[in-house]
């Protein structure tokens, strides 16, 4: 039997962390090693935590190390066949695990598989089924907000939502680049699309199960704009250059130059008048752009499917 670890990297997650390790430890595939990397929680979460110390390895970070870095740590902690890598605000069905493995090991050169993510507060309706990415490099989950009973069917996706995706061992030690599969450079958000994007471009597949089903909080994401701090609007803003720097083609980039450009200029021009704030990311973007072709050539030297099948992915 294939071996599983779930991996949870907590920050001030007291609310959600004890439905989430209560639903992990009731799965019905055998779970070898839960780990927590808590990125210095000011609030409740430690000790929440301390109730669970008999079935968690718990590491606590002095700083916030991130999504990125902290499920980097826990990686480096397991040796397991499969790793979950798992939103403390998620509540797991107890056949999300077993299925979504079936799925893996049924199906040759997949290395991710996801289930129906739903809303936790209004389960009729879904959060993710998967990424889907557009001509722009615009990211977004597959089905959000559309009725649960859709998406019925398992298929191949562009990639998986980090809240709960299981990734494969050989997969993960395959499109590694400098010993980390999340790139810390992107510290939180959009390394999910990154990793699918970069899994793509290494011959990976990435699976849609619908017989798994787990329930995602998503708290203050669903709210407006001004309910995000400026540092995430920031990320989530300068991360998608980055992405593009390391896995797109400028031939590619052409070809889709029209819904590019024009995303490109109504995006520049609501920052500048609406969020001009959001422009300061870009000093981050230049300081680790030599990084960031680093990665890039190690990639390209690596990949194995050629672009019209990466593309087609791009809607």
């Amino acid at each position: 039997m294939k071996t599983v670890s779930v991996h949870i990297v907590t920050y001030n997650s007291s609310e959600h962390i004890d439905d989430c390790l209560e639903a992990v430890t009731k799965q019905s595939y055998p779970i070898t090693q839960i780990i927590i990397i808590d990125n210095a929680s000011k609030d409740n979460t430690l000790g929440k935590l301390q109730e669970w110390s008999d079935k968690i390895l718990l590491v606590k970070n002095p700083t916030n190390n991130g999504f990125a870095g902290g499920h980097n740590q826990a990686i480096r902690r397991t040796n397991t066949d499969y790793c979950l890598i798992l939103n403390p605000d998620v509540v797991l069905d107890q056949d999300y695990v077993l299925n979504t493995i079936k799925a893996l090991e049924n199906t040759p050169h997949a290395g991710s598989a996801t289930g129906k993510l739903l809303f936790k507060a209004d389960p009729t309706r879904i959060d993710s089924t998967g990424l889907i990415i557009n001509k722009a490099r615009r990211a977004f989950d597959r089905g959000a907000h559309q009725p649960g009973e859709h998406y019925q069917q398992a298929e191949e996706v562009f990639g998986v939502s980090g809240a709960a995706a299981v990734y494969k061992r050989e997969m993960i030690n395959d499109i590694s680049v400098n010993d980390e599969f999340f790139d810390e450079d992107f510290f939180a958000y959009k390394e999910d699309v990154d990793v699918a994007w970069r899994a793509q471009l290494l011959g990976w597949k990435a699976l849609y199960e619908p017989s798994a089903a787990a329930y995602h909080e998503r708290g203050w994401k669903e709210g407006g704009r001004s309910s995000k701090p400026l540092f995430v609007r920031r990320l989530s803003y300068i991360n998608r250059y980055k992405m593009m720097v390391k896995n797109d083609t400028i031939p590619m980039m052409l070809k889709h130059c029209m819904p590019f450009l024009g995303y490109e200029c109504l995006s520049l021009a609501y920052a500048i008048v609406r969020e001009p704030k959001l422009l300061g990311a870009w000093a981050d973007f230049f300081r680790k752009y030599s990084d960031l072709r680093q990665k890039r050539h190690m990639i390209r030297s690596k990949h194995k499917v050629a672009s019209s099948e990466i593309y087609k992915w791009f809607k």
